[in-house]
């Protein structure tokens, strides 16, 4: 692997794990939020991103692995996965808000 892509590969995991905390973030202060509410759906809401949480960790994981030839596949995975999550987060945020 040249240098270059090395650095290119670091910065794209650098740039999508910022992304993945900031929303983990976010999830961590909705659940705290609705916990204190006993806001019973969206703690149960939360609960199950759990596992897309794992799974865009995994995936995160398999783009530092990646060679040249799968760095632009496993980027794509992994941006796709982060939008997923954010889009749930926001769905999970917005009801909160409502109650």
């Amino acid at each position: 692997m040249s240098v270059e892509t090395r650095v290119t590969k670091e910065a794209i995991h650098d740039m999508l794990e910022a992304r993945i905390k900031t929303v983990e973030a976010k999830l961590d202060t909705i659940k705290a939020r609705a916990e204190t509410a006993k806001a019973t759906a969206e703690i149960k809401a939360i609960a199950e991103l759990a596992s897309r949480r794992l799974q865009l960790r995994q995936k995160l994981e398999e783009l530092r692995k990646a060679g040249d030839l799968n760095l632009e596949h496993a980027k794509k995975q992994v941006e796709s996965l982060v939008a997923e999550f954010e889009k749930a987060v926001k769905n999970i945020e917005t009801k909160t808000h409502a109650h």
